[in-house]
């Protein structure tokens, strides 16, 4: 539910913060008092577009918050998660929407700035506003099959959902087909190609890693009698008379004299001793290498041949040997797959149709579900409009087959269904059923779409539901009728409606009256929470226009314990 609203420099409205209660509330006021403004505010909550005329003359932005209390597993928060928008089922949601005075818009939920498209998404899960003339997907034929689906969802949702998947399945097997038939002719021309390059690829035999030994290899080679004659020089001149000569001789000496000292020449000698033996073992590996050395210049000129190649194929197949020989598989297996077009074909057109008798199969299944729902989404509906004074209004959901012989986007089937649907109604016997976009009186139009809404109100589970005077073109019964669908609705969400009508007036749960006031050369409207002998003055005003008697006030004062009653007897 709306739990409050706080609106700055929007249009005549400078400042109001109004707490909200569950149930049925009325906005009253006279006419260009502002009521309409409190829903321009509650449409943009909802992603509605802004503009810089609704800014308050001489201010620089409009401002508007509004939180929202949701029952735990509200599909709004599933909304947020995918949009990245953190959320807590313990706290309120909190949306916040600025509008400048050049026009631009920012809009934050939770804190949190998202553009327009994201804060549309979230707001239709939290506010449906409905208009004499505004009724939203209602109206809509193009929404009137998701109406329907979502009217027996529980029946209708999980053979959609394989529908869907296997449309999915199928419109992709006649990409693939197409992309197959429409690629015939290239596809030749790149086998000559690909058989080329496969050719140049293999009979190089690569192997990965290949290019590195080859250039450790060559440096060696192009260096064998550098690195022979320093080797060997390192080797003689360890074995040299300022060698391990020099060292024998030095550890000798030390030997004949250690005992005469032994604390303190023992660990020089050791020392010595150790490093003699190291060096010792040095200059054998140093031998070792000098005699392993290869002078081989025939080698090192096929090296430099094999790098070569390696070099030219990397120019045109990949940086490096990895990437040549898979781009060389990459290559074989399309042409194997151009080589086996014909045999991919006949397998993908046989898989084809196999996925399109399972989706014509679904599909008819689909259709029954939702003709069986439509039939009892029309006998509600009637039901709702008989309690709206409206017994001989006929209602129907119209189908359309699109056909089961064709392809998917070729106005034969859809991703939603083999029908087409639309709502028809007949508000007058004799009378031919006719879409509800061409009902002709505002006050029909208005308790058709209650109707509707106290229907769907059931499933689509939006939590705050507005109605910006539909009652405009009805009176008497049909009024109260109006009223009191309008409560029995708020026990299913929360409900707001602008009225000049006491009949619905009367029937609220909670009354905010709009006011208009001028101080000096500005105007300012304010919006009271009334109650009590306010709330019977705010209806007599309703009921007798400016001049508030007695007799408007009595007459006031009854309608609302006569609403009282009726409201705790439907509760009852």
């Amino acid at each position: 539910m709306l739990t409050e609203l706080t609106i700055r420099n929007l249009a005549v409205i400078e400042h109001v913060t109004v707490s909200f209660r569950n149930g049925f509330s009325v906005l009253t006021g006279e006419t260009g008092a502002g009521k309409s403004i409190i829903i321009d505010a509650l449409g943009l909550i909802a992603g509605g577009r802004g503009s810089a005329e609704l800014v308050r003359y001489g201010c620089e932005k409009a401002e508007i918050e509004a939180a929202f209390e949701l029952p735990a597993g509200h599909p709004v928060r599933d909304v947020l998660a995918r949009l990245g928008i953190e959320s807590s089922e313990d706290e309120r949601l909190i949306i916040r929407r600025e509008v400048s005075s050049q026009g631009k818009s920012s809009s934050r939920i939770n804190g949190q700035l998202v553009n327009l498209t994201m804060l549309r998404e979230a707001g239709e899960w939290l506010v449906n506003i409905h208009g004499q003339h505004e009724h939203q997907s209602l109206m809509k034929t193009e929404a009137h099959l998701h109406w329907l689906d979502l009217f027996d969802a529980e029946r209708i949702e999980p053979v959609r959902t394989a529908y869907e998947q296997a449309y999915d399945r199928y419109a992709q097997l006649r990409k693939e087909l197409r992309h197959l038939e429409e690629s015939t002719k290239q596809a030749l021309q790149m086998a000559d190609l690909y058989r080329f390059q496969i050719e140049e690829i293999g009979s190089s035999k690569l192997k990965i890693g290949e290019d590195e030994s080859l250039l450790e290899e060559k440096r060696k080679l192009a260096n064998a009698e550098k690195l022979f004659q320093n080797v060997a020089d390192s080797y003689d001149a360890l074995y040299g008379s300022k060698g391990l000569t020099a060292i024998s001789k030095a550890i000798q000496r030390l030997t004949d004299v250690a005992g005469v000292d032994p604390a303190r020449l023992n660990p020089l000698l050791e020392q010595m001793q150790s490093a003699y033996y190291q060096l010792e073992d040095a200059a054998f590996q140093l031998r070792d290498y000098r005699d392993g050395v290869e002078f081989n210049p025939e080698r090192l000129a096929h090296i430099e041949d094999r790098l070569d190649l390696i070099s030219t194929l990397r120019r045109k197949y990949g940086d490096n040997v990895a990437e040549i020989i898979a781009y060389g598989e990459r290559i074989r297996q399309e042409l194997q797959s151009i080589e086996n077009k014909d045999e991919s074909i006949r397998r993908i057109e046989a898989e084809a149709d196999k996925e399109k008798e399972r989706l014509l199969t679904l599909g008819a299944k689909l259709s029954k579900l939702r003709q069986e729902a439509a039939k009892r989404l029309a006998k509600g509906i009637e039901a709702e409009l008989k309690a709206l004074h409206m017994e001989r209004t006929r209602f129907e959901v119209q189908f359309r087959q699109l056909g089961l012989g064709g392809e998917p986007g070729e106005a034969a089937v859809s991703r939603s269904g083999l029908d087409d649907v639309e709502f028809l109604i007949s508000a007058n016997p004799g009378e031919p059923l006719r879409p509800l976009a061409k009902i002709a009186s505002g006050g029909e139009m208005s308790r058709i779409m209650l109707a509707m809404k106290a229907i769907f109100a059931r499933v689509d589970r939006i939590p705050v539901l507005v109605f910006d005077e539909v009652d405009t073109g009805v009176s008497g019964r049909a009024a109260q009728a109006i009223a009191e669908k309008m409560s029995e609705l708020s026990r299913l969400c929360q409900v707001f409606s602008i009225t000049h009508l006491p009949q619905v007036a009367c029937m609220a749960d909670s009354h905010y009256a709009i006011r208009k006031q001028v101080q000096g050369k500005r105007t300012f409207t304010s919006v009271e929470d009334v109650r009590g002998d306010e709330r019977v003055r705010e209806l007599a005003r309703m009921l007798g226009g400016v001049e508030v008697t007695e007799t408007t006030l009595s007459h006031a004062k009854e309608m609302i314990e006569m609403a009282d009653e009726k409201k705790m007897n439907a509760n009852s």
